[in-house]
């Protein structure tokens, strides 16, 4: 068998040679003297590679061409501008005497041990001028990264060339494939840029591990409809239920209709934002939070279990407690206060309010619904250690499922926030215990349950915002990873952007606060890098569907390729059928 060296000598001798190492360079950016024969083919965002010599060993580093420049040093000279004003051109130096000059990011560098084994080193000096520069082919990565053959997923394509981008997703366990700790992961892209696309192929990714447990938090429903049976959505139609069944991940999307909530602090909360006290003449705040405390706490005191709110039994008791002097002195002091409460109590029609008011609301709490599950056992159910193939739950609170219960934004944050308490605890205990949760939550529409700038009276989103920050903070150790998709990164609060790992950049970021936020987590040594991300074009500017690109910038330990930390530029798969073969996700048909 041929030494390693020698393999990846004869690859890369056969591969495209871009140009040569120029001057200046330095070990952070190299400069780059293109070739004739390169100077008319597309070269920003290709991935190349040179090998050298440093420490009496073969090294070889890749990286992407983020820039190249056009100098003619003729063209430059007064007198040679105006006789070109005139004529157009010189002959004697127009074209001839052009010197195509491009930039080079090193975003990783291999030591080969001789052995077919190349491990992670840096570049401790520059090489000399007149190094070539080699086009890479999916055949030089594939020997390059061997050794770690089985951990590699593909999202895409390196940008604007042919080879797939390299990415590996570990599960947040010790052990074969695992980081040892969880990452917190950012998907951040404009409407129709493809962030949702590339968080389901990314979810994917992590279905592979049979030990990793997944929780969707879906406000919209999108990914409850693609994990159904045959599902699928949007224009790449990506059957995320299917594949994660043939991986053997069980997933279970469940709604509000069968989510039920388990907590007396829920229904105060609830039946205060419901109108049941305001057609009682008790206005929105203070007055109504202690009515609705008193009539939870008198419930209860009674033995009115809150599985069993939703009767007719439950409502007599509570419309019999309000009737009680003492209950409303508790939240209605002065003695023309309870007069009119109690006239309005007389006058209601008590049918009308255990129909429109207590009902849609008490229903929420109800256990024998239909395949019904309470939070913390929808909880135990995906966190079960004992699972040989832990499943994927997503728990859908769009409006659309929340016909005929009673359901708006703030109810919505409120189950969101009951949910997130729920998996701190779950995390903490199994920290405690001396495991890791080995679990992945993806919060969609991130933007909007954890913003920079909320209302100071809106509580039930503060809460989510809250515990959100709080577990971005703490729950890596525990095992307990994050992935925020949203559609801004300015509006995104800073805490959360400081906690993550992982970014992904789609097209839309690129104006205003956007970029200002972009550049400031690139930092000072991105500055070419985020020359390419403008660069982006929007996807839906395309002439059709099937010209359309999806191109990301990512930063963070994604990939074999960006130990460096410098950012990686890709063009995301454009077909189903590109992206289940590059993964070996195909089982008997494509779907």
């Amino acid at each position: 068998m041929p030494s390693a060296p020698a393999n990846l000598d004869h690859l890369l001798d056969a591969a495209e040679k871009f140009g040569v190492v120029g001057s200046p360079s330095s070990t952070a950016q190299l400069a780059l003297d293109i070739l004739g024969s390169a100077v008319a083919r597309k070269l920003v965002g290709e991935l190349a590679l040179f090998r050298f010599s440093q420490d009496s060993h073969p090294h070889y580093a890749l990286g992407q061409i983020t820039e190249v420049q056009l100098r003619n040093i003729w063209h430059e000279d007064p007198t040679m501008r105006s006789l070109i004003r005139q004529r157009g051109r010189v002959d004697a130096v127009s074209e001839r005497q052009d010197t195509h000059l491009g930039q080079m990011v090193i975003s990783a560098v291999f030591r080969s041990d001789g052995e077919r084994r190349y491990q992670p080193s840096i570049l401790g000096t520059v090489p000399p001028t007149g190094t070539f520069i080699n086009a890479v082919s999916d055949s030089v990565l594939d020997e390059l990264l061997s050794p770690y053959r089985e951990q590699l997923f593909y999202l895409g394509q390196v940008y604007g060339s042919a080879p797939k981008l390299p990415l590996w997703f570990k599960h947040f366990d010790r052990g074969a494939d695992g980081a040892g700790e969880a990452y917190h992961i950012g998907v951040f892209g404009k409407t129709g840029s493809g962030k949702s696309v590339l968080a389901k192929m990314i979810l994917l990714a992590y279905a592979r591990y049979p030990k990793m447990a997944l929780l969707v938090i879906d406000p919209q429903g999108e990914f409850a409809r693609d994990l159904r049976k045959g599902g699928s959505s949007g224009e790449f139609a990506l059957p995320l239920g299917d594949i994660a069944r043939d991986l053997g991940k069980q997933s279970y999307p469940m709604t509000v209709r069968n989510l039920v909530l388990d907590r007396w602090e829920l229904f105060e909360q609830i039946l205060c934002e419901s109108r049941f006290f305001e057609r009682l003449t008790v206005p929105q705040g203070e007055n109504r939070q202690l009515a609705c405390n008193i009539l939870a706490d008198k419930l209860q005191k009674a033995g009115i279990k809150l599985k069993d709110l939703w009767t007719h039994e439950s409502f007599d008791k509570a419309w019999k407690l309000l009737g009680d002097d003492k209950v409303q002195k508790v939240f209605y002091r002065t003695e023309a206060s309870r007069a009119r409460f109690a006239g309005a109590l007389e006058e209601a029609a008590a049918e009308e309010f255990f129909k429109d008011y207590w009902g849609p609301v008490t229903e929420l709490f109800r256990e024998d619904r239909k395949d019904a599950r309470t939070i913390n056992q929808a909880l135990a159910w995906l966190l079960n250690p004992e699972a040989a193939n832990r499943p994927i739950l997503v728990i859908d609170l769009s409006r659309e499922q929340a016909k005929g219960l009673f359901w708006n934004d703030r109810i919505q944050a409120l189950v969101i926030k009951r949910l997130l308490d729920g998996l701190k605890d779950t995390a903490e205990y199994f920290y405690k215990e001396g495991a890791s949760l080995n679990t992945l939550v993806v919060i969609d529409e991130a933007h909007r349950l954890a913003s920079r700038d909320l209302q100071r009276d809106d509580e039930a989103a503060l809460g989510v915002r809250s515990v959100l920050v709080d577990a971005a903070r703490t729950t890596r150790k525990y095992g307990l990873g994050w992935l925020f998709i949203s559609q801004t990164l300015s509006s995104l609060h800073t805490e959360i952007l400081q906690q993550l790992r992982i970014f992904f950049f789609g097209f839309g970021l690129a104006l205003g606060q956007e970029f200002n936020a972009l550049d400031q987590l690139v930092g000072s040594s991105g500055k070419t890098a985020l020359d390419l991300y403008k660069l982006f074009r929007d996807p839906h500017s395309s002439f059709d569907t099937a010209s359309r690109q999806y191109s990301f910038m990512t930063i963070g330990p994604v990939s074999p390729l960006s130990f460096a930390g410098t950012p990686l530029f890709f063009n995301a798969f454009s077909s189903v059928e590109e992206f289940l073969t590059a993964n070996r996700l195909v089982n008997k048909k494509l779907y």
